[in-house]
């Protein structure tokens, strides 16, 4: 191998490779269990493609961009009895026909819709509405003939509705501010009955699981129409709960210490589904920073790996096929970006790739999960991505680049990550860091950081990287901290509270001031710094103490700041406060404000400019520092 500098050696991903890769979203089967409906994002259009049996892959929709905006998106699309219905990126449902054939809008242009649900006879749609800060279920015919209307309200917000097979039960997940969620939620059951207009109304309805403390999500009936199924940390890790429907009984399935469904941030996440014939229950869970696929068997309540997926290390939005053996999720692994899967629980293929995987695994990073003390003596969980190169070698310890999570109710798992590929294969390590606070290691873990945010993370942030240099995995003259929307509070908060411990930062679309961001926030978050910082007015000194801009003068390693023009949940005047301070006092910075762009990149040229940018500044304020 040839010797050559840390974090200048030459890279088989480009920039442009990185925005020229599809993003997929979801996949779902027909009710045929033969034909596959998927959804990739290409840049800031989202394309449903379409796979009857025995076809090559085609796409449905060409002008339309599919793309659901309520809160952070998710729940895009359906598919039943040969049509999908899809959230158009201006708000309204679609419906297609699978065969050919143009969409036709079937609700009118108000408001934003998610999570569209046929009913077992075709006939009516219920889906989330929300429009000027008021969510609702709503129920619309099938072929938009009629005016929505609204079917269940009361609740702050509401996500996952799901028919009974039957047709005359509704279950969803509902929650109220000031809680997110992954605090707390109620999963409820509702009798439907049809009126003399023949529209389907709510004639009662019954909670079931979940409160204040408790966070419950993705009920799923079973095809028989006798159990439901869910996800609840009602035991301190998301475990697969079962009601009985005839019985009232209800069992834990999975009374293991694995996270089983993630945090709520979207509508639309799967992570159990029914076989057809109701013997069987696919999940996916956490489980050493992977996410894995597996089979329960209800009657012997044996769990067995799914056979399928035994290559991917990160598998999401698992399905089963309504009828058949058909299963199908979006799978990866560190040295794999993703694809779409689908076949049986046995044996499957690839349906379509997100990259053109021309990458040897000898030339990418292998990232290996670590494990460090806090001071209060607790484990702090990361992933290790050593320097990668099958020609290049480097001399001493490599630079680092610390990563920080958003949410930060978030997590980090064993996946293809482009980001941190992008970095290691030029010479550098990263530690993608899941800071006490994040996700898939059980609810205390994640419960520390409620009142500890801007705390906690720092600790983890440092000691994480500290850890690594005492073990001689990093240079401790050359760290770096990068993070995006609240791993970029992390950024800001981290280099005021220990200047000069990192080189250099990179902040993504980072908060900078607590109280703008309470006041100026989307609905979803509006009351999420009650619980990581406490309500407002009482918790105003600690808002204060621990938002970057009233300690910006502390502010003294260079650091770039990237910010999208049209960012909602972190306004664009979050970044130019800080900017603000560094120009006035002269410290190295740099300030990348992309037109169009919202709370992430989704456009290839962003994404182009954006990595070319990070090479260059760490370049000039770390590596020739």
């Amino acid at each position: 191998m040839d010797p050559a500098p840390f974090g200048l050696w030459p890279s088989p991903i480009s920039a442009g490779d990185l925005a020229a890769a599809t993003r997929f979203r979801d996949v779902a089967w027909d009710a045929d269990g033969r034909t596959l409906v998927w959804l990739e994002n290409r840049g800031p259009q989202g394309v449903l493609v379409c796979q009857p049996p025995g076809e090559a892959p085609r796409d449905l929709n060409t002008t339309l961009s599919v793309r659901a905006q309520v809160g952070y998106g998710g729940g895009d699309f359906a598919v039943a009895r040969g049509h999908v219905y899809f959230a158009e990126y201006c708000g309204r449902l679609y419906r297609q026909a699978l065969a050919g054939g143009p969409a036709r809008p079937i609700t009118p242009q108000f408001g934003c819709a998610a999570a569209p649900a046929p009913s077992p006879d075709g006939r009516h749609l219920v889906y989330v509405h929300s429009d000027e800060g008021r969510d609702v279920l709503a129920i619309v015919d099938c072929e938009g003939r009629a005016w929505p209307q609204i079917l269940i309200e009361g609740a702050d917000f509401y996500m996952q509705p799901v028919w009974h097979p039957r047709g005359d039960r509704l279950a969803w997940i509902e929650w109220d501010h000031p809680q997110m969620p992954w605090d707390g939620t109620r999963l409820v059951v509702g009798h439907i009955a049809r009126g003399r207009d023949g529209r389907p109304r709510l004639r009662d309805r019954t909670p079931l699981a979940g409160d204040l403390d408790t966070a419950v999500s993705q009920p799923c009936f079973s095809p028989d129409g006798r159990h439901l199924v869910y996800a609840s940390d009602q035991r301190g890790y998301s475990n697969l709960w079962c009601y009985n429907l005839q019985s009232g009984a209800t069992r834990c399935l999975t009374e293991d210490d694995h996270d089983i469904a993630g945090p709520a941030w979207a509508q639309g996440n799967r992570h159990c589904a029914f076989s057809a014939d109701s013997k069987t229950l696919y999940f996916v869970r956490s489980e050493n920073i992977q996410r894995r696929a597996y089979a329960l068997d209800l009657a012997s309540s044996a769990v067995e790996p799914v056979a399928a997926f035994a290559d991917y290390t990160h598998v999401e939005q698992l399905t089963a096929a309504p009828r058949g053996k058909g299963l199908a999720a979006i799978a990866a692994e560190h040295a794999i970006p993703a694809r779409i899967i689908a076949g049986t629980a046995a044996k499957s293929e690839i349906r379509a790739r997100s990259q053109s995987e021309s990458l040897a695994a000898a030339d990418l990073s292998a990232p290996a999960a670590v494990t460090w003390t806090a001071e209060d003596s607790k484990p702090v969980h990361g992933l290790y991505y050593p320097p990668a190169s099958s020609r290049y070698c480097g001399r001493g310890r490599p630079p680092l680049i610390v990563v920080i999570h958003g949410g930060p109710t978030g997590s980090t798992e064993t996946g293809f990550e482009p980001r941190n590929q992008f970095f290691a294969t030029r010479g550098w390590a990263v530690l993608d860091v899941n800071y006490r606070g994040s996700t898939g290691h059980g609810r205390a873990y994640m419960k520390a950081l409620r009142g500890n945010w801007g705390i906690l993370d720092v600790e983890d942030a440092i000691g994480g990287a500290q850890h690594l240099c005492d073990h001689g995995l990093a240079d401790p003259e050359r760290l770096v901290i990068m993070g995006s929307s609240a791993g970029g509070y992390t950024v800001l908060r981290t280099l005021t509270v220990r200047p000069g411990f990192f080189r250099a930062g990179l902040c993504l679309y980072g908060i900078a001031n607590l109280f703008t961001l309470a006041a100026d926030t989307h609905k979803f978050e509006s009351r999420y710094l009650d619980s990581m910082l406490g309500p407002l007015p009482d918790a105003a000194d600690i808002y204060r103490e621990r938002s970057p801009i009233f300690a910006a003068d502390k502010l003294r390693d260079p650091v770039a700041i990237f910010q999208g023009a049209d960012d909602k949940v972190v306004p664009q005047a979050q970044a130019e406060e800080i900017v603000a301070s560094l120009r006035r006092r002269n410290i190295p910075h740099e300030y990348h404000l992309y037109e169009g762009e919202g709370h992430g990149w989704r456009k290839p040229e962003t994404i182009e400019a954006f990595y070319r940018a990070c090479d260059s500044f760490l370049r000039q304020y770390v590596l020739f520092a």
